[in-house]
């Protein structure tokens, strides 16, 4: 039977790889979903069969656990909003660490249950020899500690994987509240730099405490020390760079995970968590190269805090056209280049620029899709959104496939995006944004904008393509906006 266990952990296992393999792609991602979802199916059927597992009330709380967990995923899956994606992202990966925190909180208390066991026997052993009162005898026992009664190897990776499982869960549900609009505060304390340090400080030396104690209350300190590192670290950032924290928070998860694994020996649990890892790190290091900032940058900076970022004052005035206007310069163009931002996102016009995409091919305008990697709130937050409206995935084309047919557009459309297409980042030095790579829109011959209002973006920087010759800003509600485009389109 054992093999057959390590057999079926290993066929999970293989599936988790494949199944990651084949998300890389928009063609085969649905079947990479369902090669993961077999191999999890797998690898908990094998878990009912560990014999670690004894007693009808541990299957019968499984279960239990299986059936709330699943009903609550099902429900919220089947009525989440394509546009609400990146909270529920957030909020499930928060749960993902926070169950390997609390396997974790388990492993540590077991191990000093049973430390308190020892302790207890041996002091009833020295106070019954020694005619001793029990308090007496507790005080000349020592039962060793939870490093060396779990193994160093085992005690270290459960600590890791506690400290970085609470970190993941309490960040990813400020995460979580933040693109929800339920959290507005962007520091909870002044000088909260310096409470992170102290927090950071306080988790290690605690996490030392609970290796080498034995019995006592260091453990319940370590996880709470833990899980405000995550709040404090989490809260200043803004959701510009969620896509890079939404990425290194899954990645926390996957080690936390990978670390449990270890401390259960269940080979699953490694494997999973370790590609998971991997991945989210890349992703992570992707994300944070797409931004030109270091990942240190985008936690601990104050990276558009304010609305003065510096960098040189764009020159010129915005020109501004109604819906109208716009819809005739790309009805009869014949490249049209849409470039989506968070600003479509939040009004929900995905549905509405495809109609509008379609209308126009009727015209016979070419229509292609341009997605800046960090568009939006979470790594692939457009892509989804204009699936989810139904555009093909030949139309969506990342930064680095479309950047050359910029000066090759008739017109390109930008919806809602405004670092990511800034010249600033290629021109001007002192800008925050320097260096950091964006579509090369200002090479098309004319620029159509669709913006809220006149407000800088999320660096705090003016962006220059507004004030641009070539630039007509088209100012409202990216859906209404674009449903007049529509109207007059239709008319033509």
């Amino acid at each position: 039977m054992t093999l057959v266990i390590q057999f079926s952990y290993f066929a999970a296992a293989l599936l988790f790889i494949l199944g990651l393999k084949a998300m890389a792609s928009p063609l085969t991602a649905r079947k990479g979903i369902i090669w993961a979802g077999v191999g999890m199916v797998i690898a908990t059927v094998a878990t009912f069969f560990e014999p670690v597992i004894v007693g009808t009330t541990n299957y019968v709380l499984i279960l239990l656990a299986i059936a709330i967990g699943g009903a609550f995923a099902y429900v919220t899956a089947k009525k989440v909003a394509m546009t609400d994606m990146p909270q529920m992202v957030a909020i499930y990966n928060g749960l993902g660490g926070g169950s390997a925190g609390l396997i974790a909180a388990v492993s540590l208390a077991k191990a000093q249950r049973e430390l308190h066991t020892v302790a207890q026997d041996e002091a009833a052993a020295v106070a019954a020899s020694h005619n001793l009162p029990m308090d007496a005898a507790l005080r000349l026992v020592d039962a060793g500690s939870i490093g060396a009664w779990m193994g160093i190897d085992v005690a270290i990776l459960a600590l890791l994987g506690a400290v970085i499982g609470t970190v993941a869960f309490s960040g990813s549900v400020i995460a979580w509240a933040k693109l929800d609009g339920r959290m507005k505060r962007n520091k909870l304390v002044s000088g909260h730099q310096w409470v992170n340090i102290a927090l950071a400080i306080a988790t290690v030396l605690l996490g030392i405490w609970v290796f080498f104690a034995g019995t006592g209350w260091p453990i319940f300190l370590f996880f709470v020390a833990a899980f405000l590192v995550g709040i404090f670290v989490t809260t200043p950032i803004g959701g510009a760079d969620m896509p890079v924290v939404i990425s290194l928070l899954n990645a926390l998860t996957g080690l936390a995970v990978g670390f449990k694994g270890y401390v259960l020996g269940n080979p699953a649990l490694i494997i999973a968590g370790i590609v998971v890892g991997a991945a989210g790190m890349l992703l992570t290091h992707l994300m944070a190269k797409a931004m030109n900032r270091p990942i240190t940058n985008v936690l601990f900076s104050g990276f558009g805090a304010s609305p003065d970022a510096g960098g040189e004052g764009p020159e010129g005035e915005m020109k501004e056209v109604g819906p109208d206007d716009a819809a005739y310069m790309m009805g009869f163009a014949e490249k049209v280049i849409i470039v989506p931002g968070y600003g479509m996102a939040v009004a929900q016009a995905q549905h509405k620029v495809w109609e509008m995409v379609e209308l126009l091919e009727e015209q016979g305008v070419e229509v292609k899709f341009a997605i800046h990697p960090v568009a939006g709130r979470m790594p692939g937050h457009m892509n989804v959104l204009l699936a989810e409206a139904g555009v093909p995935y030949d139309k969506i084309f990342d930064m680095e496939e479309i950047n050359a047919e910029f000066a090759s557009t008739d017109v390109v459309l930008i919806i809602g995006a405004n670092d990511v297409v800034n010249p600033a980042a290629k021109t001007d030095e002192s800008s925050p944004i320097y260096g950091m790579p964006i579509l090369d829109v200002d090479e098309a011959d004319n620029v159509l904008v669709v913006k809220r209002g006149r407000g800088a973006g999320f660096s705090g920087v003016e962006n220059h393509l507004f004030f641009d010759e070539k630039t007509r800003m088209v100012f409202g509600d990216a859906q209404k906006v674009v449903n007049g485009m529509i109207q007059t389109v239709k008319t033509m």
